[in-house]
């Protein structure tokens, strides 16, 4: 809800992936390893998949990266890394052109 809020109908063009679907729940680092997942799909341009999707709420209709990793320019990502017990942060990141 919160992806569709911020950006509307633009929300439905913007690939999500969870890194955790593959990684686990790494507790304290799991932040810092998501942000250089981020920093990677910025550099090489590719898009991680979120890996067993069945059964999808028809509510969570984004465009879920579920069909393997997607290769695609990116310039600009967020990465979302939300705690447990309420300890929520967002970070956005910027690829870097020379």
């Amino acid at each position: 809800m919160a992806i569709k809020r911020l950006f509307g109908d633009h929300a439905y063009q913007i690939p999500v992936t969870a890194n955790k679907s593959m990684l686990g729940h790494m507790l304290g680092a799991a932040g810092g390893v998501e942000a250089i997942a981020l920093v990677k799909s910025l550099q090489e341009g590719i898009v991680p998949p979120t890996i067993n999707i069945e059964n999808q709420d028809p509510n969570c209709n984004l465009d879920y990266v579920s069909e393997g990793a997607r290769s695609m320019p990116l310039s600009i990502g967020i990465s979302n890394s939300f705690g447990f017990g309420g300890h929520n942060s967002s970070i956005i990141l910027k690829r870097y052109e020379i």
